[in-house]
């Protein structure tokens, strides 16, 4: 075989020449790509950006509930379905705000729980009635249906809560007020 010819032959097909020793330019093909790669890629493609897009869009946790900055809990959560009958009804507002729970429309009776306890004998057991209770220390508000209770138990299907609360320092006039429901079973 001759060698200058395989050089040339060599160098036709690029890379390194035997006859000269230079690296010769080595030439790029297009390959026509495969369709069913291609389809396959461009639905995968499409699947990583609507997964990104969803994520970017989703609403967990407290963000979920919208609730205002100066309520820092409820329960039962808004939307809440399975919702036993005996449940209780809380409220946490931010510290230095009171308020009253209105459920189903009837406003219930708040009372404020150092108001019943007795300076003079103090870590003695209390009563508490059967109504809304407000602990200051904590700023909730806690209802619990009982026998006694303006509602004895909660009925099955909806019901709406409506907490009314203002700042301590100020008065009812200057209140707002937030609502949600839930699902008894």
């Amino acid at each position: 075989m001759n060698l200058a010819g395989r050089g040339q032959d060599h160098r036709a097909r690029g890379g390194n020449s035997a006859v000269t020793g230079k690296n010769e330019p080595v030439r790029f093909r297009f390959r026509r790509p495969q369709t069913s790669l291609l389809i396959a890629s461009l639905i995968i493609a499409c699947c990583l950006v609507g997964v990104g897009y969803a994520v970017s869009l989703s609403v967990t946790g407290k963000a979920r509930l919208g609730l205002p900055a100066t309520i820092e809990e409820i329960d039962p959560v808004r939307e809440a379905t399975q919702v036993p009958a005996q449940t209780q009804v809380f409220v946490d507002l931010k510290s230095g705000y009171t308020g009253v729970l209105v459920i189903d429309g009837l406003e219930l009776q708040t009372v404020n729980l150092d108001d019943l306890r007795d300076p003079k004998n103090p870590g003695r057991q209390i009563s508490v009635p059967p109504v809304t209770t407000y602990e200051a220390g904590n700023a909730t508000l806690t209802f619990h249906p009982s026998d006694d209770a303006p509602i004895k138990e909660f009925t099955e299907g909806q019901h709406v809560v409506q907490v009314i609360f203002w700042k301590v320092t100020e008065n009812r006039a200057s209140a707002r007020s937030y609502s949600w429901t839930f699902n008894v079973f």
